[in-house]
């Protein structure tokens, strides 16, 4: 068999992209989950690969591309057999190998971000594993691998059914049977908002996402050289066939994302940063089914689809269902998998000998067909993966510990006590043994202070007053000039969280409204005894006014005495500056 250096660069730089999304997985996902479960999403991210690669080699390549019926490959252990009937023309096996390779492991690792948080990371294994060897590779059979789907003419270019509504529904069952996360809903089953602790890696994840999935549509055409039929019945190259599916792949998922901004705008009176990045995702999606046979206005049509469904999708999946999903990879995923499936019965404009859709003069043949692969793939996934998360919630547990959840997976299942370690301050990283090891510049002992010079004055028996105040960051440096401005000069400044009777202003995460936001804020305490207290809440006030809510908070306390360390001076002349 001659082979051709293009198609087989084209596959391979295919498969590394593909690859690649691993990694956007990973930061995604660890993004929209806790920091304290940051590092076991990390190993699930990498072990579902890693588990997959090899059981993928051993069996599960044969089970999906094997000829032994339309309904199972077959058993071939190592993958010895001969494959050169669905080998693509021009490409080696062992490029179509690792192409199909990192396909099956995106589809193993959708699931572990519905799961997040809670799950064991045994059985996570073991289920990752399954998937890889019978769940993927039987359904990629029947759509991929010359069985009974495609005999009827169904149609996933890429893989909206085959790997993204495969993964979603497995991961909407898992999440289903794990049961939600320790404190996400309410005793009267509200839900409650679990922010994710970086939505800037998550960001990150799903720009990689986006570049990696020109890859993973792109690649699908498995060739840069050769024709293939037009829509009008002529032939285009596969060169113009991957410019198409880079264009139609790129316009749904940009059309999604300003489809769910401007919805997520409308409902929730702010446009969602979280669920504009899923519905990126979303479009991405619900385009890989049919990019290869619909034009750009399909492809924006297909975004819009995308854009509202998946926030519906996940607002069911959260409010009506009481399925947690952290990342919303269900409606991601298996919602618009499930759509996208469907979407080529109803734009596919007729070429690479795909039937033309509903909307394209096709009629209902490519949409039925479509459906049927749909129920039965769902049928399928849904049954064995019910059996085997029911079997491993039976026998060696599919979920933690309470105890364990509360603290973190990272500590309890890796032995981590964090994934961020050095980027803050623990009090036992630091042993000391005695004072003695301290050595401060400037410090004296006690018996060297200054002697203590007190000063007969009417103003000893001044009143002193602590002044707390709590404001805005951004009144600070107006509160500080004014404070300097009537004499008092002395201040502590503390950075906190709070919020007052208005519980912070109203903020919605994933489409579920946070029950109390801490909003930012500064902790300026004062005591003064020289300068008049009310001068002192006079000046804040004017420093501080803008008349809406939120300005601040104003605390006043009577203080017994103040001594001066060094000096050892109490009361008023404790609290003045000068030595005299």
């Amino acid at each position: 068999m001659d082979f051709s250096a293009v198609n087989t660069v084209w596959v391979l730089v295919g498969a590394a992209l593909v690859f690649f999304m691993q990694a956007g997985f990973c930061i995604l996902e660890s993004g929209l989950t806790r920091a304290k479960n940051a590092g076991n999403i990390i190993m699930k991210n990498l072990m579902d690969f890693c588990i997959g690669t090899p059981i993928f080699w051993i069996i599960g390549f044969g089970i999906m591309f094997g000829s032994s019926s339309a309904i199972f490959g077959g058993i071939d252990l190592f993958t010895r057999g001969d494959y050169s009937a669905v080998t693509p023309d021009g490409v080696p096996f062992y490029a179509f190998f690792i192409f199909q390779t990192v396909f099956c492991a995106t589809a193993a690792t959708i699931v572990s971000g519905a799961m997040a948080e809670r799950t064991d990371f045994k059985a996570y294994c073991i289920y990752s594993a399954i998937i890889s060897l019978i769940v993927y590779p039987v359904s990629g059979h029947w759509i991929w691998g010359g069985g009974w789907l495609s005999e009827l003419g169904f149609h996933d270019f890429a893989g909206s059914c085959a790997v993204h509504m495969v993964g979603g529904m497995a991961a909407l069952i898992g999440a289903a049977v794990l049961g939600p996360r320790i404190g996400k809903y309410d005793k009267n089953g509200k839900p409650r908002a679990i922010l994710g602790h970086n939505l800037t890696m998550a960001a990150l994840g799903v720009f990689i996402l986006w570049f990696c999935w020109f890859g993973f549509n792109g690649g699908s055409t498995v060739a840069m050289e050769g024709l293939t039929n037009a829509a009008d019945g002529s032939e285009m190259t596969m060169g113009a066939l991957a410019g198409s599916v880079f264009s139609t792949t790129n316009m749904a998922a940009a059309v999604a994302t300003v489809t769910t901004m401007l919805f997520t705008w409308i409902r929730y009176k702010k446009p969602d940063v979280s669920m504009s990045l899923n519905g990126t995702l979303a479009g991405l999606v619900i385009v890989t089914a049919s990019t290869d046979c619909i034009d750009m206005y399909g492809a924006a049509i297909e975004g819009i689809i995308a854009g509202i469904a998946v926030v519906l999708v996940i607002e069911f999946i959260d409010k009506v269902c009481k399925v947690d999903d952290p990342v919303g990879a269900v409606g991601v995923h298996f919602a618009n998998g499930l759509l996208g499936t469907i979407c080529v019965g109803l734009f596919s404009t007729g070429q690479n000998g795909v039937g033309a859709g509903l909307f394209y003069g096709g009629g209902f043949k490519q949409l039925g067909i479509q459906l049927l692969g749909v129920v039965t793939v769902c049928a399928w996934v849904g049954v064995t993966m019910i059996i085997v998360f029911e079997v491993l919630k039976h026998t060696i547990g599919l979920r933690v510990p309470a105890d364990i959840e509360i603290k973190g997976l990272d500590y309890a299942e890796h032995g981590l006590a964090s994934a961020y370690s050095g980027f803050e301050f623990a009090a036992n990283d630091l042993t000391i043994a005695s004072d003695d090891e301290i050595e401060v510049f400037g410090s004296e002992k006690m018996e060297n202070a200054v002697p203590a010079v007190v000063k007969t004055s009417p103003e000893k028996e001044n009143k002193i007053t602590k002044v707390e105040i709590l404001a805005k960051q951004s009144k600070f440096e107006k509160l500080k000039k004014a404070m300097n401005d009537i004499g008092v000069t002395g201040m502590t400044v503390t950075q906190v969280l709070g919020c007052g009777t208005q519980k912070g202003a109203p903020e919605y995460y994933r489409g579920v409204e946070v029950d109390m936001q801490l909003l930012p804020k500064i902790q300026v305490e004062m005591v003064v005894s020289k300068v008049p207290v009310a001068d002192v809440i006079d000046a804040a006030r004017k420093a501080l006014y803008t008349g809406h809510i939120g300005d601040g908070k104003i605390f006043v306390y009577d203080v017994e005495d103040v001594v001066k360390v060094r000096t050892g001076e109490t009361g008023y002349d404790a609290l003045q500056g000068a030595d005299d």
